[in-house]
């Protein structure tokens, strides 16, 4: 199995616990390697044969756009659910920060893996 990437991936959105973060958008950056065969995109030099990371992308900006949680956990665990089932992806990581909030480090947050990697 192969992997697609996207790297330090900005989304803004509304995430946090405290009563001030439910008003104010915050920036998130995500990492993501989703799993594919890119050998028959590679073959025929075709898009539509391959993981389309700027669709993806596209994608998690408008999640980011439409949804407010209090946890980054939460958030993970949506936007894994979604993208393995719209876009037919068997396995990814996600890594999601949250830069800032914690004031002594760069950035806090969670890395999951779902599905099965062949």
């Amino acid at each position: 199995m192969d992997l697609v990437l996207i790297e330090a991936l900005a989304v803004d959105t509304v995430i946090g616990v405290y009563d001030w973060e439910h008003s104010i958008q915050q920036r998130l950056v995500l990492d993501l390697a989703l799993a594919t065969d890119i050998r028959p995109a590679a073959a025929g030099d075709d898009l539509s044969q391959t993981l389309d990371y700027a669709a993806i992308s596209e994608r998690i900006a408008a999640f980011a756009a439409a949804h407010d949680f209090e946890l980054v956990e939460t958030f993970a665990e949506r936007l894994a659910a979604t993208l393995r089932a719209e876009f037919g992806i068997p396995w990814l990581r996600l890594t999601v920060r949250k830069p800032g909030a914690v004031p002594q480090a760069a950035a806090v947050g969670v890395t999951i893996e779902r599905g099965q990697r062949a």
